[in-house]
């Protein structure tokens, strides 16, 4: 993709509104040529207008109209050069399937995930737009929830964690339910601000005397840590000291996820963004590998062995992976629920197909990988 994307950025340099490339922008061009028209207007209206002042005008008109035409052409030629590349990237057209979202239910939920992901990523007055249009209801409380989400997370970007704060003592009952130190990692970050604005540690100390005694059960270690990094003052040496990771950036800028998961998490909504999962897999080769796989087997007169599984690996990212995976080291085949991990009495782990593929005909089977021999009905089922 380094290709279309280069192509791309060139592109938005030439329509953007500065000046870029050989001719100026556009608008550029239009603002000059309105304040010329401006111009001849007053001198008009005082009666100062002459025969040269109209024959200047003219040449202002062809000359910014030139200036147009030359911006346009820079932009139709960078857009075809970027069409080029996407072409010469993705040699075979987009595959095309049976409509998925032909029934009404479908197509109802479709537009309420799509109007829930412009809620949901502060794009209110398109999810307004895209409500109306699509004529469904979401309720004012739902909007007003999100309205609020990204006025806390717009507080956090700007360093204010009152409101989040706030929020986190009203729902301090449904964030010890689920063990989140969001209230905890909020003070942290208000006492290490505190710490590193002033010479002075004590507005520092006595904030943390006074918020996080009641975390040092569950964050005793944490707690020692942030008291004793006193004695590396100031930054720099901090940041040298065994406590450096207190003075990184990311412990401030990690509460915004951290927030909008918990906040997300109270309305019942997952930690991310469906529609952004969808389009981070799909656009980074998910589709592609499907679709591959899928012109494979039709070629080859072949079917998916199982409707719940690929008949070929998706690698995907950490946070994209839900479920955990184990492929069995002897067969190389992810577990199922038919064939599910056993462990033998050494303790080592194969799947159920391998475990029957390796007993003999008494029952006996020898760990493929130490020595030890049990009993194929001494294995043990194994749940992740």
């Amino acid at each position: 993709m380094e290709g279309p994307l280069k192509e791309l950025a060139k592109l938005e340099k030439l329509t953007e509104k500065s000046n870029k490339g050989k001719a100026p922008s556009i608008e550029n061009s239009l603002d000059a040529l309105l304040q010329s028209l401006r111009e001849v207007k007053e001198r008009i209206e005082m009666g100062t207008a002459s025969e040269d002042t109209f024959a200047l005008l003219a040449q202002t008109v062809d000359a910014r109209k030139k200036e147009v035409d030359e911006k346009q052409k820079e932009v139709y030629n960078a857009i075809a050069r970027l069409g080029k590349a996407l072409d010469k990237k993705f040699t075979q057209s987009l595959p095309s399937y049976d409509p998925l979202f032909a029934s009404e239910a479908s197509r109802v939920a479709l537009e309420r995930t799509i109007a829930l992901h412009f809620l949901r990523t502060g794009q209110f007055a398109t999810a307004e737009t895209f409500i109306n249009e699509c004529g469904m209801d979401i309720s004012p409380e739902l909007r007003a929830q999100f309205i609020d989400l990204h006025r806390i997370l717009t507080a956090l970007k700007n360093e204010d964690i009152s409101p989040a704060l706030e929020w986190s003592r009203k729902n301090r009952a449904f964030l010890r339910s689920r063990s989140s130190p969001l209230e905890f990692h909020l003070h942290r970050s208000q006492y290490i601000r505190l710490l590193l604005s002033s010479p002075n540690p004590h507005p520092a100390l006595s904030y943390a005397n006074a918020t996080l005694r009641i975390f040092y059960p569950e964050h005793s270690a944490e707690i020692k840590r942030l008291m004793t990094c006193v004695i590396f003052l100031p930054l720099h040496k901090l940041q040298k000291s065994p406590y450096a990771d207190l003075a990184a950036p990311s412990l401030h800028s990690d509460l915004q996820p951290l927030f909008a998961k918990e906040y997300c998490a109270s309305l019942g909504m997952s930690r991310q963004v469906p529609l952004r999962v969808v389009g981070d897999i799909g656009g980074g080769g998910a589709l592609a590998r499907i679709e591959k796989a899928r012109s494979v087997m039709k070629e080859r007169k072949s079917e998916w062995s199982q409707t719940d599984e690929l008949p070929i690996e998706i690698p995907l990212a950490a946070e994209n992976r839900y479920h955990s995976i184990f492929a069995c080291p002897v067969s190389k085949e992810q577990s199922t629920e038919q064939n599910p991990p056993m462990m033998m009495t050494c303790g080592h782990v194969i799947t159920k197909d391998s475990l029957l593929k390796l007993s003999k005909a008494n029952g006996r089977v020898k760990c493929p990988y130490c020595p030890v021999e049990s009993s194929q009905a001494s294995a043990l089922v194994v749940y992740f």
